[in-house]
């Protein structure tokens, strides 16, 4: 059986915690702690404050384990330690927050220098009202048009396996030619 490392990274509050959990075939490990800061409590309860962990069978010769990093930047020393021995990883971008985007695209400038694995950026949120329209936060965090960008709602199990799966094709794909 063949098991695959995958990263899921992004901005606080990005839904990288509800993308794992939405997918995952077992409880997820979850280190997530009340919030005492009154700016981030807006925003949401609770943060990630060492890794999320789950696992998806994707069928009998291959499993996924999904590592979700903390988002916020005081507990990025984790993010090098969860990096290592990745296939790939996922940006997770929060579409209604543009105020993120930039932190979003130095999470990916920093996943790509510790390791260069395949990834893909997924555009969280797509349901909501105020979602930025996909080719317009494509120029906003200067995605080259070769980098998969896909629609996601963290919460929904099938735009999750569609992100997902875009990633697990290119890590296919530069397994086949080589690299």
């Amino acid at each position: 059986m063949q098991t695959v490392k995958m990263v899921v990274t992004g901005p606080f509050s990005a839904g990288k915690t509800e993308f794992i959990q939405s997918v995952s075939e077992i409880d997820v490990v979850s280190t997530e702690r009340k919030i005492s800061n009154a700016a981030e409590k807006s925003v949401k309860e609770a943060t990630t404050v060492a890794m999320d962990f789950g696992r998806i069978t994707v069928d009998e010769d291959l499993v996924l384990y999904l590592f979700g990093t903390p988002g916020q930047k005081r507990f990025d020393f984790m993010w090098e330690i969860l990096s290592e021995g990745m296939l790939g990883f996922i940006v997770m971008v929060d579409s209604t927050r543009p105020e993120t985007f930039r932190e979003a695209r130095s999470i990916l400038e920093t996943f790509r220098a510790y390791a260069p694995t395949p990834y893909v950026v997924a555009a969280n949120k797509q349901d909501m009202e105020d979602a930025w329209d996909m080719e317009d936060m494509r120029h906003a965090l200067r995605l080259e048009s070769k980098v998969k960008f896909l629609p996601c709602v963290a919460t929904d199990k099938d735009t999750v396996k569609s992100v997902l799966l875009g990633l697990l094709n290119n890590i296919l794909a530069e397994m086949e030619s080589g690299k």
